[in-house]
């Protein structure tokens, strides 16, 4: 049984096997519960109809989430129900069960709109430290709100797929023109994400207290950065190719409500926010342990892989209520699929740092690893792998992984 996916969790995907096309599936151990077979279950006519249940059948996880809150709440409680009942379990179809070896997964939602971002206090200091002022690293904006950056949803990619090496402009150290080639200075950065799961009308702005209604779950998610084409092209505008070559995305979609028990305090925010910004919820954040693998292509597979990093999500300093509410404040609209990045989660000891640049400072101190390397960015072979979960034992909730290699 895989331990992320207790009958407490349940999360959202898109799989498929040699006999399937793609559709909607459900996480329970190491098996995926196929919703487009398991609906034809008749406890899920007392609140579906037929066309409603179309929804499982199709690639994306978009029109299951349109179907709205209650729905995915009913469907989970449902199966939870199955799943613990012996005489309810019986009746959902055997062949409704799909081991996970046997399937292949998917990018979970057709993404509309892709935002990133930058909410971990700890990770800024370290930023502004590195390039700026180290005795003012945070620039006049960053605890006035919630910085971000929109980003290219095209090129975010399900887990497992290779990420290519990007080219593009740097300007080397001490060197007066730019140079065009790939990047040397590569490097991931350790986020999750939220899916917006209802639309708002343009012109709308939404509060802190809309979160829950607005949002279906989360993801883990890597949004793999060029550090030498980024330090050239962001000014003034921000991040560009550094960025847009991929983004990757775990497969499975941890739904809130699995979650709910996991909602700690936030950071002691000072100054305090303006009023649109001010917390309702006196638990805004959440305890999620994530980890960095790092895996080279030497070595054998226990000394070709070192935990680089071990963070929580409860070290962000805007939480996610804060950064939808800042997103829409304007009246832009959002719309189910849409995907909102945390930025890189640091927390303030080294051993929690979410990338490269701050593990090996900027390139200044080479990260030691298992089987005897150093890395200060990353090199073609190399695969990195997130995890993370909350809760321990039968009450786990995991999110499976996040995984890319770089190929040349």
């Amino acid at each position: 049984m895989h331990p992320d996916f207790t009958l407490h969790n349940l999360p959202f995907g898109i799989f498929n096997t040699v006999n399937s096309e793609p559709r909607v599936g459900v996480a329970f151990g190491d098996q995926i519960i196929d919703m487009a077979l398991a609906s034809n279950w008749a406890i899920f006519d007392d609140f579906l109809t037929n066309k409603q249940k179309e929804a499982f059948e199709q690639p994306f996880l978009n029109d299951f989430i349109r179907l709205g809150r209650p729905v995915w709440r009913r469907v989970r409680e449902v199966l939870q129900l199955a799943l613990t009942k012996p005489t309810l379990q019986c009746q959902l179809p055997a062949h409704a069960f799909v081991p996970m070896a046997e399937a292949t997964m998917h990018l979970p939602v057709q993404i509309g709109d892709y935002t990133d971002f930058y909410s971990s206090i700890d990770h800024a200091t370290n930023v502004g430290k590195m390039f700026r002022d180290p005795a003012n690293a945070l620039l006049p904006n960053w605890r006035h709100l919630p910085v971000g950056y929109h980003g290219r949803a095209s090129s975010v990619v399900v887990s497992g797929t290779d990420i290519r090496r990007p080219s593009g402009q740097m300007m080397p150290k001490g060197a007066t023109q730019p140079v065009f080639g790939l990047s040397r200075r590569l490097d991931f950065e350790l986020e999750t994400a939220f899916i917006v799961g209802k639309d708002s009308p343009l012109g709308t702005a939404l509060t802190p207290a809309d979160f829950d209604e607005h949002v279906f779950g989360m993801v883990l998610f890597n949004d793999w950065s060029a550090r030498d084409i980024q330090q050239w092209e962001y000014v003034p505008l921000g991040p560009f190719l550094g960025k847009s070559f991929g983004s990757s995305m775990s497969p499975w979609v941890v739904t809130m409500e699995a979650l709910a028990p996991f909602r700690v305090p936030g950071y002691e925010q000072d100054p305090t926010p303006l009023p649109y910004l001010q917390e309702t919820n006196p638990l805004p954040n959440l305890d999620i342990n994530l980890e960095v693998v790092l895996a080279t292509s030497t070595g054998d597979a226990d000394s070709g892989q070192t935990v680089i990093s071990r963070s929580n999500q409860r070290f962000l300093y805007w939480s996610q209520a804060q950064q939808l509410t800042h997103h829409t404040v304007n009246g832009c609209n959002i719309r189910v699929g849409d995907l909102m990045a945390s930025g890189t989660i640091s927390g303030p000891e080294r051993s929690s740092w979410g990338s490269l640049l701050e593990l090996s400072w900027g390139g200044a101190e080479p990260l030691a690893l298992a089987n005897g390397d150093t890395r200060t960015f990353l090199e073609d072979g190399d695969t990195v792998t997130f995890r993370a979960w909350a809760g321990e034992g039968e009450h786990r909730i995991g999110f499976g992984e996040v995984t890319g290699r770089i190929v040349g």
